[in-house]
């Protein structure tokens, strides 16, 4: 059952990055939503992650006018890629970016040096083809990167200019991966932001451009701060908003503008 929370606030969040589509909402997804829209949540998007799942994730979107959807294939569910089946779900009025893609080393510590070369070289290449697809479709990118910052960047930079923009989807406060807000990539900030450890995240928030700023949950995942453990819900951001203002020495309302702006200008620029 969902969080039972309530927020009242005259200006909305956009969920910029919720799996909504996960298995764990299928019992309660419609009363789940409809408590979010109520409570301060005025749009949702679902990113790609495994090419099978997008059916699903493109359905959602045309039940609630509210949600939105990203055609990508995430580094883990590579064996499933198909470009011909993301080109078709980028054509859909719904679909509103290309991703998740990027690179992911994080399971590789214990491969040998050849098969780890060979899987980077495996990631490397499925995430140009989802660039170029951002680019033949003028759809931004939402970028997952983990202890894979050179190689995310060498490649961003190399195709910044021909992108429409994009957003490094849980930014993981990488001082090199930074530089890409003068590229036109937006960072997305969630609940890892309210945790006791994310120390390095705290510090490196105020150097991010104001107008670079997105709030995301990431749900089903990285619940916030007091809830920790319980399944993530879009109505969270709510709480990733609240320790933003803290940080960044804000008013509520000023972030909340904030992000609603940039929200709106990355994903439904000449669309809403």
């Amino acid at each position: 059952m969902f969080l039972n929370l309530e927020f009242k606030d005259d200006l909305k969040i956009i969920d910029t990055h919720c799996h909504i589509d996960s298995e764990v909402f299928t019992e309660d997804l419609d009363d789940l939503l409809q408590h979010s829209f109520k409570n301060g949540i005025e749009k949702i998007i679902i990113p790609g992650a495994n090419i099978k799942d997008l059916p699903y994730a493109m359905e959602i979107s045309e039940r609630y006018d509210e949600v939105y959807f990203a055609a990508g294939v995430h580094p883990y569910e590579l064996e499933n890629f198909d470009e011909n089946i993301l080109k078709t779900y980028l054509k859909h009025q719904k679909c509103v970016a290309v991703g998740e893609c990027g690179l992911d080393y994080f399971r590789f510590q214990n491969s040998n040096a050849q098969e780890i070369e060979h899987q980077k070289n495996l990631q490397k290449s499925f995430f140009k083809i989802q660039l170029e697809l951002a680019k033949e479709f003028k759809k931004p990118v939402i970028i997952h990167s983990r202890e894979a910052n050179n190689d995310t960047y060498e490649i961003l930079h190399q195709y910044s200019k021909d992108l429409v923009g994009g957003v490094l989807h849980c930014f993981n406060a990488s001082e090199h991966l930074l530089r890409l807000s003068d590229e036109g990539f937006y960072f997305g900030i969630g609940g890892i932001l309210t945790f006791k450890n994310a120390k390095k995240l705290v510090e490196i928030l105020p150097k991010i451009p104001r107008d670079k700023l997105l709030i995301e949950t990431d749900a089903p995942y990285l619940t916030p701060e007091p809830y920790r453990g319980k399944r993530n819900e879009p109505l969270l951001t709510q709480l990733v908003a609240n320790k933003m203002s803290e940080v960044l020495n804000l008013s509520r309302q000023e972030l909340l503008k904030i992000c609603l702006t940039n929200s709106k200008k990355l994903f439904f620029q000449g669309c809403l």
